[in-house]
């Protein structure tokens, strides 16, 4: 690179010679320019950490606040958790009572109709000895209305053999009736009284 007899510096400033070193006027100009240079710099950096602590500060107040939500969510899944934990117990417990007295009341209820199902026997040993005595009161009730039938028609008939075609003999036969009963006949009404009773 030629160099004009100049010296090349880093930026590749060129300065001039002069008697006894380097012209001062080049020097002060790069110094400034330099010094310029280095607060735009500066004030950039300055701008950019600014904006970078305000970022940091953003940040940190949103992971603060973050932190501080998550803090309340492991709380209330904590709340939430115990809660559920107690509901599951409780309901176990209710499952556990519920179950124990479906078999309570199970055995009652079967203990319950088994009792009911001897009763039923009872009842239908009962109702078929009753209905024996029935059938037997009715059957002695139904011979003695036979027998008191035929008795009747035997009596009837016998009046009727009785009976003249003269009405002076009936006359007196039906006195002598009156005051005096054959002995078979006292008998047979005896009889008659007696079944009746």
């Amino acid at each position: 690179m030629p160099t004009r007899g100049g010296i090349i510096v880093a930026g590749e400033k060129k300065f001039g010679t002069a008697m006894f070193g380097f012209k001062r006027s080049d020097v002060n100009a790069y110094i400034e320019r330099i010094i310029r240079e280095f607060d735009q710099r500066l004030k950039e950096k300055d701008d950019e950490n600014a904006m970078l602590k305000f970022q940091i500060k953003e940040l940190t107040a949103k992971y603060e606040r973050l932190s501080q939500e998550a803090e309340h969510l492991i709380k209330d899944k904590e709340k939430i958790a115990g809660v559920l934990m107690q509901a599951q117990e409780k309901a176990e417990a209710m499952m556990e009572e519920a179950r124990n007295h479906a078999v309570e009341e199970k055995a009652r209820l079967d203990k319950l109709l088994e009792s009911e199902k001897e009763k039923i026997v009872d009842i239908k040993r009962e109702l078929k000895s009753l209905k024996s005595q029935i059938t037997g009161i009715l059957s002695r009730y139904q011979q003695e209305i036979s027998e008191t039938i035929t008795n009747i028609e035997k009596k009837e008939q016998y009046y009727t053999t009785e009976e003249t075609p003269n009405e002076n003999e009936s006359q007196d036969s039906t006195e002598n009736e009156n005051q005096t009963v054959p002995e078979d006949e006292n008998m047979e009404i005896i009889d008659d009284e007696t079944q009746a009773e």
